[in-house]
């Protein structure tokens, strides 16, 4: 499976309680598509949420952000890592 990295944009003041319900909100369902959401980062002050996941592609990945509540603005594949 590939992995991804996904961009949230518009989230300014997110505090470490919302950024946790929205990432358990993804874990919840994730299994369905596929998806296994690795690790989430937020910078409250520019209101960006990164996600790290790996995926059969990033439509699954939107899928599951979108019946979330969340949906990406952004999802890059991560073809090499070190």
């Amino acid at each position: 499976m590939a992995k991804f990295i996904d961009v949230h944009r518009g989230m300014v003041g997110i505090t470490d309680e919302q950024l946790r319900q929205a990432h358990d909100a993804d874990l919840e369902i994730q299994q369905e598509e596929g998806v296994t959401f690795e690790h989430a980062w937020a910078d409250p002050d520019a209101g960006v949420v990164f996600c790290l996941s790996e995926a059969p592609d990033a439509d699954a990945v939107q899928r599951i952000h979108q019946r979330a509540g969340h949906p990406a603005d952004e999802i890059h594949p991560v073809p090499l890592t070190v």
